[in-house]
């Protein structure tokens, strides 16, 4: 079993940033990352990260998204420069172990608003 916990949400004016994090506990984690789900509108892929360093983003947010990861903690973070209004979602922090098995945290709220 794997418990992530989210953090670093909050409202921020457009241009501006915020750093996510995600902790993971529990069960040896192959894969983390980040979804968002605007409202009425699907959840989405962010950008994920492997234990190894491989990476990927989704088109709307390279160059601007970045995620790095503290596989000594289990932890994974996501810093979100150059934020849009289109940016505003709720994001999941999301783990896969290392047998296949999918987590979600409970998500955090992203608003760019001015």
């Amino acid at each position: 079993q794997v418990q992530l916990v989210e953090s670093g949400g909050g409202l921020v004016q457009p241009g501006g940033s915020l750093r996510l994090s995600c902790a993971a506990s529990g069960s040896r984690i192959y894969l983390m990352g980040w979804y968002r789900q605007a409202p009425g509108k699907q959840r989405e892929l962010v950008t994920t990260v492997t234990s190894g360093g491989s990476t990927n983003y989704a088109d709307s947010v390279k160059g601007r998204f970045t995620i790095s990861r503290d596989n000594a903690k289990n932890t994974v973070y996501l810093q979100m420069n150059s934020l849009k209004p289109e940016d505003t979602a709720v994001y999941y922090c999301t783990a896969v172990s290392g047998v296949g098995r999918q987590y979600w945290g409970q998500g955090t709220q992203v608003t760019v608003s001015s």
